[in-house]
């Protein structure tokens, strides 16, 4: 009974925000917690439970699961993040009756890794995907090894669907000895931009089960791609579900000999196409929703946002890691055009004090990039960066204030690229978007 009042009390306190213009964000969840800290036994779904985690690509993900989805049954969703124990319990307690009843037919749930089997042991899970696992803010979530093993932990008791990126071995190795959960495999067929070396940094070279040298046919991005070890039988997966045919140029790709237009054309998304028709596939998903969902989505949250600001387009894109860096990159290098580019780097609790992790960027390739303008808590680390990759520093500009970064940036005519990492998303998207100068600068 005592659940009740928590959950009466967290509805009221949500209300409260709302009326303050605010959405409520973790606070209802963080209070529930405090109160009963197993409120999550107390909800009830009466629909199946997605839950989407990985390094990058989660939101995404989770937003176009929930778009596929919801073509055929109700919906509840966290697509604005809040990924954590605290953020999925506010949107429970927003979503709920007194009695802990969630009424819909799919519960889609973006989980920080590290929180899965916090949020579900107490709450049940029908469906788990997996996207990816790269190193990412060493200072919080630590070494990528620790992170796989916690996972692999919690699925020695999982009895659900269980749907992994078959080209990642961090996330293929998860599937081997699972009998309790019904494991399917996802990947994406060789593009035009794949190479036969690794490119970038990356993780888990070396076999999880007999310690030998992976071997690859093709590196994807990163140590994503086409691998087997030579000594055992890692690495050769029946893959049950698979995008080909991938043009990211024109955005089109396919999938069960039917043509796929995206806006989202980078290597990483469609990766998380491939997972989302992995799932929608178990749920009997017709294609018909399949390609209306990819053709119209679009997040227009700071992840491959596509907007024009004084006449200049202008991309703005989401990074947390040096993959994710990487990959914007290359997509950056897909557009021949003149461009300009501004990164905005900041070192605040949730990204990661430690931003070593700038050095792993490669800056050497950029491509017709003639001004690079750095802002945030660490503009000149980042500055220094680009320097020391060879860029000319007579065409780099640091600005610390993200206000004066963008007034300088949209001094000049053009394309123009705007990278950022996580704390500085909402005051980067607010400069870009309100920018009202002129053409001529300030």
């Amino acid at each position: 009974m005592y659940y009740k009042i928590v959950i009466l009390i967290c509805k009221f306190v949500y209300k409260f925000m709302k009326l303050l213009g605010k959405n409520g964000g973790t606070l209802p969840g963080n209070i529930a917690l405090r109160l009963n800290k197993n409120i999550l036994k107390h909800f009830n779904i009466t629909g199946n439970v997605i839950a989407v985690t990985g390094t990058n690509g989660k939101t995404s993900t989770t937003n176009l699961i929930s778009n596929i989805l919801s073509n055929s049954g109700s919906v509840v969703s966290n697509r604005e993040g809040n990924n954590i124990n605290t953020g999925i319990t506010s949107l429970l307690v927003k979503n709920c009756d007194l009695s802990g009843n969630i009424k819909c037919d799919y519960l889609v749930l973006e989980c920080d890794e590290h929180y899965i089997p916090v949020v579900f042991k107490d709450l049940k899970l029908d469906s788990f995907v997996v996207l990816n696992f790269f190193r990412d803010q060493l200072d919080r979530t630590g070494e990528v090894e620790t992170l796989i093993q916690k996972i692999d932990k919690f699925l020695e008791g999982y009895t659900g669907n269980l749907i992994l990126n078959s080209d990642d071995p961090n996330v293929s190795r998860l599937g081997f000895n699972k009998s309790k959960c019904k494991v399917y495999y996802y990947g994406v067929e060789k593009f035009s931009g794949a190479t036969s070396s690794m490119r970038d940094r990356g993780e888990g070279k070396y076999c999880p089960f007999c310690s030998a040298r992976l071997e690859y046919d093709y590196y994807q991005y990163s140590h994503v791609g086409k691998f087997h070890c030579p000594n055992c039988d890692f690495g050769k997966n029946n893959i049950d579900s698979i995008v080909s045919g991938i043009d990211l140029k024109k955005g089109k790709f396919e999938y069960n000999n039917k043509t796929f237009e995206t806006r989202y054309n980078t290597i990483y998304n469609m990766y998380n196409v491939s997972a989302a028709f992995m799932l929608s596939s178990i749920y009997d998903i017709s294609m018909d929703y399949l390609y209306e969902s990819v053709k119209g989505f679009e997040l227009n949250n700071g992840r491959l946002e596509s907007v024009v600001i004084n006449d200049c387009p202008t991309v703005l894109n989401l990074v947390k890691n040096p993959t994710g860096a990487n990959v914007t990159i290359n997509y950056m290098n897909q557009d021949d055009e003149h461009k300009e580019m501004m990164f905005v780097l900041n070192d605040k609790i949730a990204d990661g004090k430690d931003v070593s992790w700038i050095w792993d960027i490669n800056f050497s390739i950029l491509n017709n990039v003639d001004r690079i303008i750095t802002s945030g808590t660490r503009a000149y680390d980042m500055a220094v960066r680009i320097k020391n990759s060879g860029y000319d520093v007579k065409k780099i500009e640091v600005y610390q204030s993200i206000d004066e970064a963008v007034n300088n940036l949209y001094k000049n005519n053009g394309k123009k690229y705007v990278i950022f990492n996580y704390t500085a998303t909402t005051d980067t998207r607010r400069a870009v978007l309100n920018y009202k100068g002129d053409k001529n600068g300030l």
